[in-house]
């Protein structure tokens, strides 16, 4: 399999801020988000034309550094794994320049609304993931 790599820039809010003056940590989980539309709108349009969903089942994260109102925010999405059903993504929240604020991990589960069940990751899916 290809190593799926993605960065996208992440702008941080004043609002974003908490009363000690860095990036609250829910918001952590809502930049991976922000990253993970960006990369499905950029790579997986047909995807996202379909009638599946792509489901985060678990998700968490490990705090290095506080982001401050001014860094600079990237993350970097890698796919780890893919199976039938789900696939692992990893994430790196950092600066582009080595400091790296958090990383994180999310279970993606392929899920088909109608009979509310997960269901096989689409050929065509697979297939970006294999050639990006």
């Amino acid at each position: 399999m290809a190593d799926l790599k993605f960065t996208t820039p992440i702008e941080i809010r004043f609002s974003d801020l908490d009363a000690y003056g860095h990036v609250n940590n829910a918001l952590f989980f809502t930049y991976l988000e922000t990253a993970r539309v960006k990369l499905f709108q950029q790579h997986f349009g047909a995807f996202l034309d379909s009638n599946l969903m792509f489901l985060v089942v678990r998700a968490e994260c490990d705090y290095r550094l506080p982001i401050e109102l001014n860094d600079p925010l990237q993350i970097t999405i890698h796919i780890d794994q893919v199976r039938h059903s789900s696939f692992n993504f990893s994430y790196q929240m950092h600066d582009g320049a080595g400091k790296i604020f958090a990383q994180a991990n999310t279970v993606m589960v392929s899920y088909d609304p109608k009979i509310k069940k997960p269901v096989a990751i689409p050929p065509e899916i697979k297939a970006v993931f294999l050639n990006f």
